[in-house]
This record gives structure tokens, C-alpha cells and sequence, in this order.
């Protein structure tokens, strides 16, 4: 391999941080190999330039990850939903940051196919218009394309990216929110547990709390910010997804 290559490189930056680490940590590997114990399940866009633990200064072990294009939790996933479950009953969080980001291509896509005139959220969507209805992109992002219609959001309006961007963390925090997991854990009175939707700033590198976080009905340490109209986004889950599942 060449020694140029993006990939031998991530192996040397590997081996150097690495030995900083032992350096640093002598007893970090060794612990960390024991097991782990994040505090947070993280949802957000796999986007290269919004890293979780990056952006965060988290270490290994802090959080718990799930990241995809747009930074959506599709109650008819199966590996979300595992990741969840997985997340919340056997890790045991104690948050779940929903996390979407400025200049979302996803979001862009599907701005852009809501805005072609006759554009019909009833029938099969080809969000990326050069690939078949049924191609895995199209599938995938044919909710949030959907979205941008429920809220009437076109290219013609400039700040319609945004408002979609926004509309969409708190979409997915609703659907969170509502699958079985969540209502369990809630159930415990033992459990402090919270949802949040932050989205990230790419011209500034910070975080941006939307203020429509969900915890227990029993209370708890956070402050129950319940932003938006919840009916919205519930009536417009049951459109895309049907009954929610979880």
C-alpha cells in the first residue's frame, strides 16, 4: 500500500495515538477493555465533519453510537431499534442526543425534491431523481423528503433548510419518544433518563440545544423542555410510518 494512502495514514495516526495515549494513561487500555459504560446514546449524521466524540472532547467509552445519512431514527429500523434497546435496558443511558448539523446534504436532497412542482408525498419518492424509486438512498430518504412537504418547505424560501434541519431533530426526538423502550424506561422510577435534539454548527463548531428535550414523567434533574407542537410531528409520523413500533 502506499504509503501516501488515506487509509496507511489513518493506520500511523492510529499507532501514534495510540502510544500517547498508554503514555499519558498507562492503565487506560487495560481498564477500558474491561468494558464499557457511555452515558449517552448519540443519534446523529454520519456527515466526516460532525464526530461526536471530536466535537464533544469525549473520551472512549462516553458514548454510544448510532449515525447514519440525515441523522434519522426510522421506527420500522431494525438495527435502530436494536441499537436502542441495546442503548437503554442493557447500557443503561442516562441521555439520547438526537444531533443533526448546518448544510445537511441529506436535507438538502430532499429540500430540493419537495420543492419540484406536482411533487406528491403520497406516492413513491425518488429523492436522488438519477437512481430508481426503490434504490436503498431513495428509500431511506424519502421520510425527511416527505417532511420538508408536511411543512410546506421549498428552495424558494432561504431559510427553509434550516427551519427543515431543525423540523427534523425534533421529529425523530418525537418518534424516540414514543416507541416502547423509551415509555419502559420511563416506567422506572429509578431512571432519569432523557431525550435531547442539538444540532451543530459547521461555520462555528458548536452545538445548539433546540430545547425540546423529553424525560420522565416522574421528573427528574433536567428541565423538561417540550419545544414545538408534538401533535405536529406525531401526526406526521403516523403519515410516513404508521403505527410507531419499539
Amino acid at each position: 500500500m502506499d504509503i501516501n494512502n488515506p487509509a496507511k495514514r489513518l493506520l500511523r495516526s492510529n499507532e501514534e495515538w495510540a502510544k500517547e495515549v498508554q503514555f499519558l494513561e498507562p492503565n487506560f487500555f487495560k481498564e477500558s477493555a474491561k468494558g464499557q459504560t457511555p452515558h449517552t446514546l448519540w443519534i446523529g449524521c454520519s456527515d466526516s465533519r460532525v464526530p461526536e466524540s471530536v466535537i464533544t472532547a469525549a473520551r472512549p467509552g462516553d458514548i454510544f453510537v448510532q449515525r447514519n445519512i440525515a441523522n434519522q431514527f426510522h421506527v420500522d429500523d431494525v438495527n435502530a431499534l436494536a441499537v436502542l434497546k441495546y442503548a437503554v435496558e442493557d447500557l443503561k443511558v442516562d441521555n439520547i442526543v438526537v444531533v443533526g448539523h448546518t448544510e445537511c446534504g441529506g436535507a438538502k436532497a430532499c429540500l430540493a425534491a419537495a420543492s419540484v412542482a406536482g411533487f406528491n408525498p403520497t406516492r413513491p419518492i425518488a429523492t436522488i431523481p438519477n437512481q430508481p424509486v426503490e434504490s436503498a438512498l431513495n428509500v431511506w430518504l424519502a421520510p425527511l423528503t416527505r417532511l420538508a412537504a408536511f411543512f410546506k418547505l421549498t428552495t424558494a424560501n432561504p431559510k427553509a433548510l434550516n427551519t427543515l434541519i431543525d423540523e427534523n431533530v425534533k421529529a425523530q426526538v418525537d418518534a424516540l419518544a414514543r416507541t416502547a423502550t423509551v415509555l419502559n424506561v420511563w416506567g422506572d422510577a429509578r431512571r432519569d433518563f432523557w431525550i435531547h435534539g442539538w444540532v451543530y454548527d459547521l461555520s462555528t463548531g458548536r452545538l445548539r440545544d433546540l430545547n425540546v428535550s423529553k424525560g420522565p414523567p416522574h421528573g427528574g434533574r433536567a428541565p423538561n423542555h417540550v419545544g414545538g407542537d408534538g401533535g405536529v410531528h406525531r401526526q406526521y409520523l403516523y403519515q410516513v410510518f404508521g403505527a410507531l413500533r419499539g
